[in-house]
């Protein structure tokens, strides 16, 4: 290669490299000055302004404790339902008018004449009850146990008969077949009628 011919390739390469620093060349960035002192003064005032303006909260102890408005979201109630569960009794049967002893009903009319007879019996509120044949009537008496072991239990009055004139009540213990069975009569009395010397 000539002399000429290298002074082109070097000039040629002086003008790339010239080009190439241009561009990879950094950038110098300059950053703004601090604020002066009065403008950082002027935004903390407005910093605490707008704090003051928000009202504070207040919150009491009692806000912490459990009430009908604040319940706690992760609280079991799995102790409740085992409370009500041993709290309710278990009823096998259905007992008519088990709110009220049967000193409380009063026999106001009975039915008879066909193969079903009926009865009618008025609780202390006033309101008439119709009662048939094989229901079991009136609140739970507590009986003791009659192995002596000390121990009572809770058994209600059934019907037996429903006569002309009373309504025949009977009371077994299924778990004591060898215990007599009572008897309760309730007579039919209409309203203001004495009761005849026995």
């Amino acid at each position: 290669m000539s002399a000429l011919g290298r002074t082109r390739v070097g000039a040629a390469l002086a003008v790339g490299l010239a080009c190439l620093g241009v561009a990879c060349e950094e950038e110098i960035v300059q950053g703004t000055d601090p604020p002066p002192a009065d403008s950082a003064a002027a935004a903390s005032a407005s910093v605490s302004a707008t704090a003051s303006a928000t009202p504070k909260l207040e919150v009491q102890e009692q806000e912490f404790a459990e009430s009908d408005r604040s319940r706690d979201p992760f609280r079991s109630f799995a102790d409740t339902f085992v409370e009500e569960a041993r709290g309710k009794k278990n009823l096998q049967r259905q007992v008519v008018l088990d709110q009220y002893s049967l000193e409380e009903l009063k026999l106001v009319g009975i039915v008879t004449g066909n193969a079903a007879p009926v009865a009618m019996l008025v609780d202390p509120t006033g309101k008439g009850h119709v009662i048939r044949r094989g229901q079991f009537i009136g609140r739970a008496e507590t009986v003791p146990s009659p192995n002596q072991s000390g121990a009572t239990y809770e058994m209600n009055w059934r019907v037996d008969r429903i006569r002309d004139g009373d309504v025949v009540l009977i009371r077994e213990d299924p778990q004591n077949p060898d215990v007599p069975t009572a008897t309760r009569v309730i007579p039919l009395r209409p309203e203001g009628a004495l009761l005849e010397p026995g």
